[in-house]
């Protein structure tokens, strides 16, 4: 059984651990360096990305974890793991502790405010049924590289990719009951 570990200092950690049990993964919650070596992939769940970033780096776990990412630890952001993830943010808003190893332009809440936030079925290339998504103060991915794979798209805009062995959405995926987001990277994972 893999070992996915989930970045426990802001957001859905438990609602990640359960869809990853659903998944036939064993979740691992990650606060500190030495738990990084005891997983065999990462979930960077939602929250608010700058708060992240700097717990990352109070934490020290930042260095830490831009190390194993860089020798290919797979990773899987959901909303602000997304952001944490990006190459590139756009906009005024910085987000300086971060894993910059997918390769995708990001927008953080390009959708509004938290009153802003909805749901939506998404057709997600792989699964044969749409996903009910839950989009929360998300982020809009706004340009892709040659190496991203658009899994599933609102109004012609990327909410899912894959790149390698990483995952990123704009949306909150452990908000349902339907864990296919978290078996497609669990499959990604044990590949």
């Amino acid at each position: 059984m893999v070992k996915i570990g989930i970045l426990g200092l802001q957001g859905d950690v438990r609602e990640h651990a359960r869809a990853l049990r659903a998944a036939g993964a064993e979740p691992v919650v990650v606060k500190l360096p030495d738990r990084l070596h005891d997983v065999d992939a990462l979930v960077i769940p939602g929250g608010e990305s700058t708060t992240i970033g700097k717990l990352l780096e109070r934490s020290d776990l930042l260095e830490p974890l831009r190390e194993r990412a860089a020798q290919g630890l797979p990773l899987y952001g959901s909303c602000a793991g997304a952001i944490l993830m990006a190459r590139e943010i756009r906009g005024g808003q910085e987000v300086p502790q971060r894993v910059p190893v997918l390769d995708v332009g990001i927008r953080r809440n390009a959708y509004g405010r938290q009153v802003d936030s909805f749901e939506t079925d998404l057709r997600v290339k792989e699964l044969d049924e749409p996903f009910r998504a839950v989009f929360i103060r998300a982020p809009v991915i706004e340009e892709t590289g040659p190496g991203v794979e658009v899994l599933a798209e609102v109004d012609g805009k990327p909410v899912l990719v894959r790149q390698g062995r990483m995952l990123a959405s704009t949306f909150h995926p452990e908000m349902t009951d339907d864990a296919r987001i978290h078996q497609m990277f669990v499959s990604m994972v044990a590949a």
